[in-house]
């Protein structure tokens, strides 16, 4: 959703409250779609402070459909998105660069919501995401979750450095 900050920036100490729906269906991530399960308008409150700048202050409840890093169990991540971000419409985008503040979600006068809520899942995105702490995993050989039963596959896994004085010892074995 696209909203004008023009109007809100004609007027000093000028305050708007939006809520803006978010329109983006999933969240699209290092070549991973992950949909939302839940998701609230986002609350919007748009300040002109003056002399070209305005605040915009916002929150928001979501949460993704996700899997388990290591048994790819179904799960949910709830998220409380809250941010604060002033934007001076006097510096140029490589003024804008320069000074570190990545502002891709301005397009010309207009507040691009779906892009700024990206941004923010995006710093809240986690690297791994656990059912459990003591999470065991799936087995590297078929595939069970060994958190719902065992195997009797052979998972002893050798040092590659050590494979030859291995292939030694098992070439001269004693028969």
């Amino acid at each position: 959703m696209l909203i004008s900050l023009s109007e809100i920036m004609s007027t000093k100490g000028k305050v708007e409250r939006i809520s803006a729906p978010i329109e983006m269906e999933s969240f699209d991530y290092q070549g991973e779609s992950y949909k939302f399960s839940h998701k609230e308008p986002v609350n919007l409150t748009i300040t002109n402070l003056g002399n070209r700048v305005v605040l915009i202050e916002g929150k928001t409840d979501i949460s993704l459909a996700m899997f388990c890093s290591r048994c790819l169990k179904d799960l949910e991540y709830p998220m409380k998105i809250d941010f604060s971000k002033e934007i001076d419409f006097n510096l140029t985008a490589e003024e804008r660069a320069a000074g570190l503040d990545e502002t891709n979600y301005i397009v010309g006068y207009s507040l691009d919501v779906d892009i700024l809520i990206y941004d923010e899942i995006l710093i809240g995105f986690p690297l791994k995401l656990l059912c459990s702490e003591d999470c065991k995993g799936l087995c590297k050989k078929c595939g069970t979750n060994l958190n719902e039963k065992t195997c009797d596959c052979d998972t002893t896994e050798y040092d590659p450095r050590m494979s030859v004085i291995r292939d030694i010892f098992n070439n001269f074995k004693e028969v």
